[in-house]
């Protein structure tokens, strides 16, 4: 009989590991998170940005890629001290409920109405990468294989299969970009000293022009509203809060619910180092090459464009490298997404009373369906907009405002239901206030940029 780490079965509880060699075999949440990230985010809208803006925003990229860990850890400690999914939590927050639903699953819920158009830029970005490869086949025809193909690989929801593709597929294309960013050093477009430190001096300030690449970028770059969302299901089903056992009033329950957190943060952090590399590696390339030739990736000729950044690093060569590794990296963001979002919208249905997550039979069967509905929306608002970029941004300008509903339960979690033996620093809570703070600016001008951005473009 399969065991059902959603539940609490005290024959799970076990003591957590005490020194770092043992707390590797227990990583993994964080790196699925990784693998979404990387793949709309750093690939096109990172690069979007730094082709627009040269190096002059690179300092809103690692600061949208820090800031946000604090609040990832507030929804990973809940979890695990408390057995929570994510929705049976939110559920709890302060305010009026319309049916079984909170105003914050509601919420969440009509928020979502848009965020597909996100992985339908995602989707249609592999349909334009597989087209390069094979040119005698139509993007649409690879938009429509690649659809059940997720499907396929997801329905049965295993979080073993998930956890490692979604690692090996990370992996590889991030040796590739290291090379490329190397190899970028030996060609005329080698990035000077005097070109990073103006991307890290924040104080230059912005262009005009590019405010809004830069919120909707930030909204999308480093772990987004859903991410961190769905990192609580990630952690259940790896086993911590199983590990962790129900709440109990007693120091063995106390120690052992801190020696699981100490490694969910070695967890999220270790992944925040390579979402990071990643991020910043992708806009130093496209500012180094694409906005030092004008270049903006733009419609069916994005792939094309983002191309450039390895053909011109490392020569033509490069064009097919690219392409197979944009392949995965896409992908590998199809496949990561659909695995979290047939999660969480399971999870929210079940908070809205339409079914029982915690029944595995009838979680399974709706992540089954899920699995099947959401490629086909996908592929349907790509063939409708047919344009990745402005796609993915508008879709992290929704992931930005869905962050405003993240901090709101991240502040509860923290002051409301935190038990008090689990209480951080002062120093932590300067940096989890710090993150919740510019989180709740920029996320709030991103929702207005965005709006406007679609309005103008529809």
């Amino acid at each position: 009989m399969t065991t059902d780490l959603y539940e609490h079965d005290r024959s799970l509880v076990t003591e957590p590991p005490r020194h770092f060699a043992g707390m590797l075999r227990h990583l993994g949440p964080g790196f699925i998170l990784s693998a979404s990230i990387v793949g709309s985010g750093e690939l096109i809208a990172t690069t979007a940005l730094g082709a627009e803006a040269g190096f002059v925003a690179m300092w809103v990229i690692i600061v949208s890629c820090l800031v946000k860990v604090f609040v990832q850890l507030e929804f990973g400690k809940h979890a695990i001290h408390s057995g929570e999914t994510t929705f049976e939590a939110l559920n709890q927050l302060p305010g009026p409920k319309f049916g079984q639903g909170s105003w914050a699953t509601w919420l969440w819920l009509v928020m979502m109405v848009i965020k597909p158009l996100q992985v339908g830029g995602i989707i249609g970005g592999v349909g334009l990468v597989l087209n390069l490869l094979f040119p005698s086949v139509p993007v649409w025809i690879w938009v429509c294989l690649t659809a059940p193909t997720v499907s396929l690989m997801i329905f049965r929801g295993k979080y073993r299969f998930i956890e490692k593709l979604s690692l090996i597929m990370i992996g590889l294309f991030a040796l590739f970009t290291l090379a490329c960013l190397i190899g970028v050093q030996f060609t005329e477009f080698a990035m000077s000293r005097a070109q990073i430190l103006e991307g890290l001096s924040f104080w230059n300030g912005i262009p005009a022009s590019i405010i809004g690449v830069a919120i909707a970028a930030f909204g999308i770059t480093g772990v987004g509203g859903d991410e961190v969302m769905a990192y609580n299901y990630w952690l259940l089903e790896k086993g911590y809060a199983a590990r962790t056992g129900p709440c109990e009033d007693t120091p063995v329950w106390h120690a052992r619910a801190r020696g699981w957190i100490r490694v969910m943060y070695w967890d999220a952090f270790l992944s925040m180092l390579v979402y990071t590399f990643m991020t910043v590696a992708f806009y130093l390339l496209g500012a180094a090459i694409l906005h030092a030739q004008d270049l903006q990736p733009q419609g069916f000729d994005t792939v094309r464009t983002l191309s450039r950044m390895y053909t011109d690093s490392l020569g033509g060569w490069a064009e097919i490298a690219f392409l197979i590794g944009s392949f995965f990296v896409l992908f590998s963001t199809l496949f990561s997404a659909l695995a979290a979002w047939s999660r969480l919208f399971s999870d929210a249905f079940s908070s809205v009373g339409w079914i029982d997550y915690h029944n595995p039979a009838s979680r399974g069967r709706m992540i089954a369906i899920l699995s099947f509905f959401f490629p086909t929306l996908w592929a349907i608002l790509f063939f409708f907009f047919k344009d990745p970029v402005f796609m993915v941004l508008v879709g992290g300008a929704i992931t930005a405002a869905i962050l405003l509903l993240v901090v709101v339960g991240a502040v509860h979690f923290r002051y409301r239901r935190l038990p008090a033996s689990l209480r951080p620093t002062i120093f932590y809570d300067i940096g989890f206030w710090m993150s919740a703070i510019s989180i709740l600016l920029l996320a709030a001008l991103a929702v207005v940029k965005a709006l406007e951005k679609f309005q103008g473009e529809i």
